[in-house]
């Protein structure tokens, strides 16, 4: 009987070692997610690298939709702890969260940013409307075609040339590249920009209360005939390409521009050129807010995501004059930054 229990406390012993093992599995954070955010991230994983006291985390830039993806496969060792976003969480990501076991998810407003459309300073710069916009990259527009009762009449997009849309445009060839639909930057784009130019049709815009899966359809479904170019989630690509084609446009967020304003230079849209003042008071129509959202049940299992989040959403990092702002990032307000901070700091759940 001695022996049995012996073995049954060794055995119970080997299992508990097991399951510490596990659970000490990675000693760094994991983060996955937004391009955008991806440059906030890792300077802040710097810091708190820096620090001593926790490894530096490991940031992936997968996309905003594709780390979403991640983030939401379970919990546990195997899973990353938080997610970028240049977006908010969709509902239907929050669900598939909660399925796969995900129950607690904090999320965590870091700035604003804005989508710019750059061209090489090879090249001279051309001013846009989002209705211009709209009109060299939706994949169904307006019948330019239709004479009489053009209300409802739509058509496989027919522009080649920017001129052809407006004459005071350049006669050159739209070509645009940017993100791929996994990319927070792409929604945004689609639902700022496209939708934006798609309203200034007031029958479009009424078809909204009508119908709104038309109306979203025909406002943010993206040409594929080769007009949009899908780069990646990888925007130095971009600016490479930009550079050997100086005719095309290339999107991406104001952060990234900011950071290479020695090879590329952004259009005015509607008349405003994008900027740190312009995105902050809203003057500039295609700006979002960032985000990153945090595995609560990972709290206290991985070491350091309190103080990578205490980091994140303290004054230097996120403030007004803080490292973060060097980087491009628009920061909250002031009033709006420290609401968030208290309740990043309790890891208040998300709602949706």
């Amino acid at each position: 009987m001695k022996n049995t229990l012996l073995a049954l406390a060794a055995a119970g012993s080997a299992l508990l070692c097991v399951a510490q093992a596990d659970a000490a599995g990675r000693d760094n954070i994991s983060i996955v997610g937004s391009s955008t955010v991806y440059p906030f991230s890792t300077v802040v994983a710097e810091q708190l690298g820096r620090g001593g006291k926790f490894k530096t985390p490991k940031v992936e830039s997968t996309g905003t939709g594709g780390g979403i993806k991640l983030f939401c496969s379970g919990v546990g060792v195997d899973f990353p702890d938080i997610a970028n976003a240049s977006r908010r969480m969709k509902k239907t990501e929050f669900e598939a969260c909660q399925k796969a076991g995900v129950k607690g998810i904090a999320e965590v407003k870091i700035g604003f940013d804005g989508i710019v459309l750059a061209h090489s300073k090879k090249s001279k710069g051309i001013d846009l409307t989002r209705k211009e916009l709209f009109l060299a990259l939706a994949k169904k527009v307006p019948d330019p075609a239709c004479k009489k009762d053009c209300d409802g009449k739509l058509a496989e997009n027919p522009y080649k040339t920017w001129n052809q849309i407006n004459p005071k445009l350049p006669k050159t060839k739209i070509e645009v590249l940017g993100p791929p639909p996994t990319s927070g930057t792409r929604d945004a784009f689609a639902e700022l920009a496209l939708e934006g130019g798609c309203q200034a049709f007031p029958w479009i815009k009424a078809l909204k209360e009508k119908d709104e899966a038309a109306y979203k359809s025909t406002c943010q479904t993206v040409r594929e005939d080769g007009a949009y170019v899908e780069a990646g989630e990888n925007d130095n690509l971009i600016v490479q390409k930009l550079e050997a084609n100086p005719n095309a446009v290339g999107i991406f967020g104001f952060s990234f521009l900011d950071q290479n304003t020695d090879k590329v230079a952004a259009e005015r849209i509607d008349g405003v050129d994008p900027g740190f003042e312009t995105i902050a008071d809203g003057k500039y129509s295609i700006s979002r807010p960032l985000f990153f959202y945090v595995k609560t049940a990972h709290v206290g299992m991985i070491p350091g995501i309190d103080a990578y989040i205490a980091e994140f959403t303290s004054e230097k990092a996120s403030g007004s004059e803080g490292y973060l702002a060097d980087k491009g990032l628009i920061p909250l307000p002031e009033e709006e930054r420290k609401a968030v901070a208290e309740d990043a700091k309790k890891l208040k759940p998300l709602v949706l």
